[in-house]
Parts: structure tokens; C-alpha cells; sequence
């Protein structure tokens, strides 16, 4: 027994240190072959696939942490130009509306005032949250290239060695269906392939192993940051939010006892008669008569531009399809039209 388990030693040896052309290339066609069926997503050996479920497990949590990583970058990057965007407009109608109040003499003016200096320092306030934005978007892209980039070269070494090994079986499959016990030569072929399926075994399990350890690391560092960094945004948010709703507030109330003012909005632009149509059967459109008060306007929808047009009841009117000729009035196209000066029709 003891010169049986030496043999065995001794050919282990040899054929570990088999570095041959042949063998070689035997190596790497099965390598080949194996990828080859991963690429093309043929049906592997069940209980093999089995045996790698936990490693599965980890690398598809990996590349959930690699993805969202990603997405969550490009989102803070996308936050800050939209508040960039928000404070500057928020700003120029905070400016709009102080310059209106300087213009005008009554308490509405003081309001418009006091609402456009609270908006402006609202904007300068907003723009506090890009700073721990800034920090944040940094933190995330160091993860991004350090930790996730060291975690992905561990996981395609461990690819390339899972691949050797899942060929190296394919190999050993191959040669036991033809293996005879009793030839020497294919007992020697197997131990061969045996020893090969061994060495690859041993480098793949060793990197299984660092891959599971690094993907829970890594998992538990982006908590970490998450944690750490969105409690900053968190608390710089919150001053925001406090300073400019106890600028308001004390807005609010200055604003008490003031008359209050009714705003109606336009909504929808919808044709109507005319004062001097109203009450009566309107005619055919292309038979309007054309009235002796024109004024002189301009069209805000589209191109026209005409010296004379119809505009009765004031300026800013809508009419629809509106073509001035010598005879009377042509509706062809849906116009506003925004008076500039009121004259006799000659």
C-alpha cells in the first residue's frame, strides 16, 4: 500500500509539472470549448451549476451594486444642474418682481418687493445644497473607481479560473467514457486530466472565496456611504427648508391687513363676438362688414404682420383667421393680434 500511494504521489507530481505543447493544447481547446457553451447558452451539468448557486448569488448582487451605482451618479449630476436651473430662475423672478415694486407706489408695490427679496435669498440658499451634492458625487465616483473596479478584476479572474476548471471537467467527462481499466496508457491519461481538474479546482475555490468576501465588503461600504452622506444632504436640506420658510412666514405675516387682489388667469384663448355683433345674427365670416375704427397691430403667433387689422373692444384681442382687404374682412388664419396704435380707416 505504501509503494501504491508513492506511485501516485510521484505521478501527481509529474503531471502537475506537464507543461507540454500537447497538453497544452489539449487545455486550452477544452477552455474553449467550455466558453463557448457559456456563450452560446447551452445547458451545463446541473449538479455543477448547483454547486456554484451561492457564487451566482454574490456576483448578481455585484453587478446590482455596479449598476445602481452608476445610475445614482448620473442622477446627482443631473440634481445639481437642476437646482442650478431652479435658483436661477427663482432669481430672476424674484429681481422681476422688485423691479416691478419700485415702479409701483402702492402696497402691492411693497409686497412685490418683500416677496422678491425673500425669493432671491431663497435661490442664494438653494444653492448651499450643491455642497454636499458635490462631496456626495465625489464619494461615489472614489467607490465607483476603486472599490468596484478592484471588486470586477477579482470576478473576471475568477471567470477565467471557473472556466479552466469547468473545461478541465468536460475534459476528465470525456476521457473517463473511454477509459479501461486495465490499459496502462489510459490510466495514466486519466490521472493526467485528474491532476489537471484538481489544480483548477484549487485556484478557482481560492478566488470563489475572495469574490463572496469582496462583494460583502463592498455591499457593506456603500452602506457605509450612504449612510454618512445623505445624512449631510439631509441636514443641509432641512436649514434650507427652515430659513426660507421663516422668511415667508415672516413675509406672511407683514402682509396682514393689506387688500387682498384678485388674479384671474387666462387659460384657454377662445374667439367671441364683438359689442356691435352681440345680439344680432352673425353673418357669413367672409361677409363681415369692416369696421370704421382700426387699429394698427402686430400677430404674436405666427409671422403676419399687418398695418391694418380688425380690433374692436381694445387691444390684446383674439380673432380668428383674420385678412384685412379693401372690400371687408377674410378669415384665413387663427391670429392675436397686440395693438400699437388706434387710427381712422381711410
Amino acid at each position: 500500500m505504501s509503494g501504491h500511494k508513492c506511485y501516485s504521489w510521484e505521478l501527481q507530481d509529474r503531471f502537475a509539472q506537464d507543461k507540454s505543447v500537447v497538453n497544452k493544447m489539449q487545455q486550452k481547446y477544452w477552455e474553449t470549448k467550455q466558453a463557448f457553451i457559456k456563450a452560446t447558452g447551452k445547458k451545463e451539468d446541473e449538479h455543477v451549476v448547483a454547486s456554484d448557486a451561492d457564487l451566482d448569488a454574490k456576483l448578481e448582487l455585484f453587478h446590482s451594486i455596479q449598476r445602481t451605482c452608476l445610475d445614482l451618479s448620473k442622477a446627482i449630476v443631473l440634481y445639481q444642474k437642476r437646482i442650478c436651473f431652479l435658483s436661477q430662475e427663482e432669481n430672476e423672478l424674484g429681481k422681476f418682481l422688485r423691479s416691478q415694486g419700485f415702479q409701483d407706489k402702492t402696497r402691492a408695490g411693497k409686497m412685490m418687493q418683500a416677496t422678491g427679496k425673500a425669493l432671491c435669498f431663497s435661490s442664494q440658499q438653494r444653492l448651499a445644497l450643491r455642497n454636499p451634492l458635490c462631496r456626495f458625487h465625489q464619494e461615489v465616483e472614489t467607490f465607483r473607481h476603486r472599490a468596484i473596479s478592484d471588486t470586477w478584476l477579482t470576478v473576471n479572474r475568477m471567470e477565467q479560473c471557473r472556466t479552466e476548471y469547468r473545461g478541465a471537467l468536460l475534459w476528465m467527462k470525456d476521457v473517463s467514457q473511454e477509459l479501461d481499466p486495465d490499459l496502462y496508457k489510459q490510466m495514466e491519461k486519466f490521472r493526467k486530466v485528474q491532476t489537471q481538474v484538481r489544480l483548477a479546482k484549487k485556484n478557482f475555490d481560492k478566488l470563489k472565496m475572495d469574490v463572496c468576501q469582496k462583494v460583502d465588503l463592498l455591499g457593506a461600504s456603500r452602506c457605509n456611504l450612504l449612510s454618512h452622506m445623505l445624512a449631510t444632504y439631509q441636514t443641509t436640506l432641512l436649514h434650507f427648508w427652515e430659513k426660507t420658510s421663516h422668511t415667508m412666514a415672516a413675509i406672511h405675516e407683514s402682509f396682514k391687513g393689506y387688500q387682498p387682489y384678485e388674479f384671474t388667469t387666462l387659460k384657454d384663448i377662445t374667439y367671441t363676438s364683438p359689442p356691435w355683433i352681440q345680439g344680432r345674427q352673425q353673418p357669413q365670416r367672409s361677409q363681415v362688414a369692416f369696421p370704421w375704427i382700426v387699429y394698427s397691430s402686430i400677430c404674436i403667433n405666427c409671422p403676419l404682420s399687418l398695418s391694418r387689422v380688425l380690433a374692436v373692444g381694445g387691444a390684446g384681442h383674439f380673432y380668428r383667421d383674420i385678412r384685412v382687404s379693401a372690400t371687408g374682412v377674410q378669415f384665413v388664419r387663427r391670429c392675436f393680434f397686440i395693438t400699437t396704435t388706434k387710427k381712422n380707416f381711410p
